[in-house]
C-alpha cells in the first residue's frame, strides 16, 4: 500500500534562498549577542531567600553585648558550622564558633549563634551565608555596636555569593544543561512522532547526540562547581573532594547525580533510536518497537526534568507538591517545542526528503505544546508573583514580562510558520510529487533528476573506477536533490520562518535560565514587608539609654536612665531617671541634656528638663531633625560644685 505525498520541486520564478552557512552564523550571532546582555551586563544572580530580621538589627545600638545574635529568612535554608560569623572591631571571631542553632518554628526560619562573654564596646560585624531551600546561595553582612559606635577594621563585603568567575561559569553550565535537554527530548520526540526516517538522517542523529553530549557535561561541570558556587568562590575548590562529598549529602547534589544516571539510561534510549530502529523494516515489528521507545523516553525525559523540579524553583514555596508536576510539564513542553524547532531546522537544511506530512504532525504537537505551556506558565506566574505591585515592581517580574513577550512574538512567528506548512500540504509551489510506502520510504525519485554517464562497460574490470563513479553519482543526485530543495517557495519560506522561531527560543531560553537564579518577586515582596514591618517597629518604639555617673562629691554617685518617645525624627518626649547606688530615686540640684549629631555638625541641641518627681525629670517639643547616630551628653550636678557630664551614642530615626 502506497501513499503520496507532496515532492518540494523547482518553481522558475522561485528567489533564491539564503545559503546554510549565513543562517548558521546568524543564529551563532543571536547567541553571543543574547549571552553578552545577560551574563555580561548583569552582576550576580540575586538568591531565592532573603532576611528578614535579626537581633541586634542593623545599626543598632544596645547598651550591653547580647549573649546570642539572631537571623531570621524568608524561607528554609541551609547553613554549616562557619555560616554565621561574629567578628569584633580588630576583626577577631566574637562567636563561641559553634554550629548555629535553629530557633525556627513550623514556616519560621530563625537561627541563632553564642557569643563570649566579656565583649568590650565597639562596631560588630555580622557576615552570614546559607543555601536557599531552592538551591542557590546566600550572603550578607550587617554591623551593630555595643555601647557606643567605634571604628572597625572588618570591612563589609560588596559581593554576592554565587557571584564572580565561578557564578558566571555555573550560569553557563546551567543554560547549557536546558539547551542539552532540549535537543535531546525535542529531537528524538521529533523522530518519534513527527518522522520516523528521520531516524536515519546522520544530521538529526548528529542533534540528538549532541544534546546529550552538552547535558551530559554541563551536569558534570554543575556538580564539580557546585561546592565553590554555594561556599568559597575559588575555582580550585571545584577539585576539592570532601567539599564534594559534602555537595553530594545535598538535594542539588542528589539531583545532579539522579540525572547522570536518567542520561545513562538515555544513551542506550539513543542508541536503539539510531540503530535497531532505523534499520527495522518490517512494518508490525516498528511499530512496537515505536511504542516502546515512546514510554521509555518519556519516563526518562520526565524523570530528567524531575531533577530540576526536585531542586530549584518548584520545590521551595507555597504548593510544593502541585508545583513540581507542573514544572516537569513545563520544561516537557519546552522541550518538545523547542526541540522539534530544532530539528525540523535541521531537517529543512541539511535534509533533502523531509515530507510536508511531517512538518504538519510537528504543528500539531506544537499547538499542543503552547497550550501547556501557557497553562503551567500561568500557574508558575502566579506562585512565583502573586500580586500585579511584584510583576511590575521586582526584577523576577520584569524579567517574567520580557518572557511573555517574547512567548508572544514566538507564537505569532509559529502562526506564521503553519500557513507556510498548509501551503506545503496542500501542494503550493511543488513541481513533483513523491511516493512512499507504508513504512514512509521514497519508493520513486523526483522529477528533475540528473544524467550521469553509463559505465555498465568501461568499469567491468575495474572495481575500483567502479566505486569512484558510483561515488559520482550518489553526489550528483545529492545535489540535484538539494537544488530542487532549496527552489521551491514554500520550502523556503518555512525554513526562514523556522529560524526566526529558533533564534526567539534562543533567546527566550536565556532570559528562563536567568529567572532561575532571580529571587521570586512573592518572596521579595515578603522580606521587604517583612524588614519595613521590624524597622518601624523599631523606629516607632522608644529609644532607651542607662549609664552610670559619678560627680566625685558625697552621694555623686549613681545611674541615669533616660527613654526618648517616640525615637525617631521630629518631636519627641524625654524622660530621665536619676538612681542611686542603692537602686532608689535620687534627687539632685540640675539636670540638663545636649544632642549632637557629630556625622553632619549638628548640634550641640540643648534640652532642660523640668522635675516633675523626685529623680524623674522630663521635657516635651524635643526636636530630632534628622535620623542618624546622636550623642546624648547629660550633665548631672550634685552639689554646687560637684557636677559630671556623661556621654552615649544612640541610633534615633
Amino acid at each position: 500500500m502506497t501513499a503520496t505525498a507532496p515532492h518540494f520541486g523547482p518553481t522558475p520564478s522561485a528567489p533564491a534562498v539564503r545559503r546554510p552557512l549565513a543562517a548558521a552564523a546568524l543564529l551563532a550571532a543571536l547567541v553571543g549577542m543574547v549571552f553578552g546582555l545577560l551574563l555580561g551586563g548583569a552582576g550576580p544572580a540575586s538568591a531565592h531567600a532573603a532576611l528578614t530580621g535579626s537581633d541586634p538589627q542593623d545599626g543598632a545600638v544596645v547598651d550591653t553585648a547580647p549573649k546570642e545574635v539572631t537571623l531570621s529568612f524568608s524561607e528554609q535554608v541551609a547553613v554549616s558550622e562557619d555560616s554565621i560569623r561574629i567578628l569584633d572591631p580588630d576583626g577577631k571571631r566574637a562567636d563561641t564558633g559553634a554550629a548555629p542553632r535553629d530557633l525556627g518554628s513550623g514556616s519560621t526560619a530563625k537561627y541563632g549563634v553564642s557569643l563570649h562573654t566579656g565583649l568590650p564596646d565597639g562596631t560588630y560585624t555580622v557576615a552570614w551565608q546559607a543555601v536557599s531551600a531552592d538551591s542557590h546561595p546566600v550572603s550578607g553582612a550587617f554591623t551593630f555596636s555595643v555601647g557606643a559606635p567605634s571604628e572597625t577594621t572588618v570591612a563589609l563585603p560588596t559581593d554576592q555569593a554565587g557571584g564572580g568567575l565561578v557564578g558566571t561559569l555555573y550560569g553557563i553550565a546551567r543554560y547549557a544543561a536546558y539547551a542539552g535537554f532540549i535537543l535531546l527530548a525535542g529531537g528524538s520526540a521529533f523522530v518519534l512522532a513527527c518522522w520516523q526516517r528521520g531516524a536515519g538522517a546522520r544530521p538529526l542523529q548528529r542533534l540528538v547526540v549532541r544534546g546529550w553530549m552538552t547535558l551530559t557535561v554541563a551536569t558534570l561541570a554543575m556538580l564539580l562547581l557546585r561546592n565553590p558556587y554555594t561556599g568559597s568562590g575559588k575555582l580550585a575548590d571545584a577539585f576539592d573532594l570532601d567539599g564534594l562529598r559534602a555537595v553530594l549529602d545535598t538535594k542539588p547534589g542528589a539531583a545532579l547525580v539522579s540525572r547522570l544516571l536518567l542520561l545513562g539510561a538515555s544513551a542506550l534510549f539513543i542508541a536503539v533510536l539510531f540503530g535497531a530502529y532505523a534499520k527495522r523494516e518490517d512494518a508490525r515489528e516498528k511499530k512496537d518497537l515505536t511504542f516502546g521507545l515512546a514510554i521509555g523516553g518519556t519516563v526518562i525525559a520526565a524523570g530528567i526534568a524531575g531533577t530540576w523540579a526536585l531542586a530549584e524553583h518548584a520545590s521551595a514555596g507555597i504548593q510544593p507538591g502541585i508545583a513540581m508536576p507542573v514544572d516537569v510539564l513545563h520544561l516537557l513542553a519546552v522541550a518538545a517545542w523547542f526541540g522539534g524547532l530544532a530539528a525540523l531546522l535541521v531537517a529543512l537544511y541539511r535534509t533533502p526528503d523531509i515530507d510536508a506530512t511531517a512538518v504538519r504532525r510537528f504543528s500539531g504537537i506544537a499547538f499542543g505544546s503552547v497550550i501547556v505551556l501557557v497553562a503551567t506558565g500561568i500557574y508558575q506566574s502566579w506562585r512565583q508573583v502573586g500580586t500585579w505591585s511584584a510583576l511590575t515592581g521586582t526584577g523576577y517580574g520584569q524579567l517574567l514580562l520580557v518572557k511573555v513577550g517574547l512567548v508572544a512574538v514566538l507564537v505569532g512567528i509559529a502562526w506564521i510558520s503553519r500557513r507556510w506548512t498548509a501551503r506545503l500540504i496542500t501542494g503550493g509551489g511543488s513541481a513533483a510529487t513523491e511516493a512512499e510506502d507504508e513504512h514512509g520510504a521514497p519508493v520513486a525519485e523526483a522529477s528533475g533528476k540528473a544524467e550521469v554517464p553509463d559505465t555498465s562497460g568501461s568499469t567491468a574490470e575495474d572495481p575500483a573506477r567502479a566505486a569512484q563513479l558510483a561515488r559520482q553519482q550518489a553526489a550528483v543526485a545529492t545535489a540535484e536533490k538539494k537544488r530542487i530543495r532549496d527552489a521551491d517557495p514554500d520550502r523556503s519560506g518555512l525554513r526562514r520562518s523556522v529560524l526566526a522561531e529558533v533564534g526567539v527560543a534562543v533567546a527566550l531560553l536565556a532570559v528562563t535560565t536567568v529567572l532561575t537564579s532571580t529571587e521570586p518577586a512573592r518572596t521579595e515582596e515578603e522580606a521587604a514587608r517583612a524588614s519595613t514591618a521590624a524597622t518601624a517597629s523599631a523606629a516607632e518604639g522608644p529609644v532607651s539609654m542607662k549609664v552610670p555617673f559619678d560627680t566625685g562629691g558625697k552621694d555623686g554617685k549613681g545611674t541615669v536612665r533616660m527613654e526618648i518617645t517616640p525615637g525617631r525624627t521630629g518631636v519627641n518626649e524625654l524622660h530621665l531617671w536619676i538612681d542611686g547606688t542603692d537602686g532608689k530615686a535620687m534627687d539632685v540640684p540640675e539636670v540638663k541634656v545636649a544632642f549632637t549629631l557629630e556625622s553632619k555638625d549638628i548640634g550641640p541641641l540643648p534640652v532642660v528638663p523640668s522635675r516633675l518627681a523626685e529623680g524623674h525629670w522630663t521635657a516635651d517639643g524635643v526636636q530630632i531633625p534628622m535620623a542618624g547616630s546622636w550623642k546624648v551628653a547629660v550633665t548631672v550636678r550634685t552639689s554646687d560644685i560637684d557636677q559630671t557630664t556623661i556621654d552615649k551614642n544612640v541610633k534615633i530615626g
